[in-house]
């Protein structure tokens, strides 16, 4: 057995080993495991308060495939929370702006960029190709969207959502049919569903981190198979408590996603 594992760590270039070598001595990792991660493949939509964390954290950890759509430019408002990006990068693309930094993080990853928004139109060209999804954008009607897409097309979507001290993270796996969605828990889009709500309520700079972390460490643990799913709950997060609460989430028999089995 040492020898097998000898021979498929040599597959392995030495820095790759010395670069995952953390992570390859978890007995539920290992060299598969690392192997795994870089033959997966995840889009993160949005690289704001969410996805900046999200991404850099799934590039350090050797995801070996990445997307990042974003439409935006960066703005000094998003300077507080959204860590990827510096006062140098006021007006520029942030798809673009953020890839170009987490190159320099890890060498091993493939990038893509789509600088554009993500509509009923696109989202198939723009997803096909990835095997797992994470929403963290900051309006119900690209959330709806991202749902209803993942729902269709059987794939796991990691969702996160943030604001003023309070955060959610939702694991829904389309793959399996007792899965519950999106529209289980929120039925009918809310009223202005295009509303950032940070611009309007604020938000607390730190909440990104630990909610965009935390769906990093689920991405994981789904490519993996490892530790216990949160699908089928609700992780909701109380900033000024220090709380957390897993709540279960049922799938509703009046659902959308009955009727998309």
């Amino acid at each position: 057995m040492a020898q097998q594992g000898n021979k498929k760590l040599m597959k392995f270039t030495k820095k790759q080993i010395q670069r995952y070598s953390r992570q390859i001595i978890l007995k539920k990792i290992g060299v598969i495991g690392q192997k795994k991660l870089l033959k997966s493949s995840v889009l993160i939509v949005g690289v704001g308060g969410l996805g900046s964390p999200i991404s850099i954290y799934l590039t350090a950890l050797g995801i070996g495939k990445i997307g990042i759509v974003d439409k935006d430019n960066v703005e000094i408002s998003n300077l507080t929370r959204q860590i990827i990006f510096s006062s140098n990068d006021i007006k520029k693309i942030k798809s673009s702006t953020a890839i170009n930094k987490l190159k320099k993080i890890n060498p091993d990853i493939r990038f893509e960029s789509f600088n554009k928004k993500i509509t009923k139109k696109n989202i198939n060209q723009i997803a096909k190709n990835f095997d797992l999804i994470i929403d963290g954008s900051d309006n119900f009607r690209t959330r709806f969207l991202i749902n209803d897409y993942c729902l269709q097309s059987k794939k796991i979507l990691i969702s996160g959502a943030i604001s003023k001290f309070d955060g959610q993270v939702y694991t829904f796996n389309f793959s399996k049919k007792k899965s519950p969605c999106l529209r289980c828990f929120i039925p009918i889009m809310p009223t202005n569903p295009d509303i950032d709500n940070c611009e309007y309520e604020g938000i607390l700079g730190t909440l990104g981190g630990i909610v965009g972390s935390i769906q990093a460490n689920e991405a994981i643990k789904e490519i993996l198979q490892i530790g216990d799913s949160l699908c089928g709950y609700i992780l909701i997060i109380d900033g000024l408590k220090l709380k957390f609460r897993k709540v279960k989430l049922n799938k509703r028999s009046d659902c959308y996603c009955n009727e998309n089995k």
